[in-house]
């Protein structure tokens, strides 16, 4: 199950630089705001669809979550609304590094401290090597 978590998710990075690229050209003809907006109502109408024939959970019991853990969606427009903004003035693949060295780095610092009930994983000096050569290839990328 493990490779094939790996494989997962090297199919959802290629969705989001798909996704990057795609909602930039939307951005250019409906408005950064607005590609948001239809990303966010499409995919609620998609979800929504297959959450009535297929979900399992408790949606009622959201109102019992930590308040902290509702910050997802929150998040998620951060992320796809700087996408959007960011790919038409610097590309997808400059903005792709950057978001997979964002990632990393909070990754790790979230790791580090062992918050959001992670497992603690201290910062080495491999990970600050593998940050480094992420930000080498955000250079030699440009």
């Amino acid at each position: 199950m493990r490779y094939l978590s790996y494989l997962f998710a090297l199919l959802a990075g290629a969705a989001l630089s798909f996704e990057g690229g795609i909602y930039a050209e939307l951005g250019k003809t409906i408005g950064k705001l607005e590609t948001s907006f239809y990303n966010f109502f499409m995919g609620s109408i998609i979800v929504g669809l297959i959450w009535l024939f297929a979900g399992k959970g408790k949606l009622s019991y959201t109102v019992e979550a930590p308040k902290w853990s509702l910050m997802g969606g929150f998040l998620g427009v951060v992320y796809l609304t700087s996408i959007v903004i960011s790919v038409p003035f610097v590309g997808v693949g400059i903005t792709m590094v950057a978001v997979i060295i964002g990632q990393l780095v909070m990754s790790m610092v979230i790791e580090h401290y062992g918050w959001l009930g992670s497992k603690k994983s201290r910062i080495n000096k491999e990970k600050i090597f593998a940050i480094v050569s992420m930000l080498i290839a955000l250079i030699l990328i440009n």
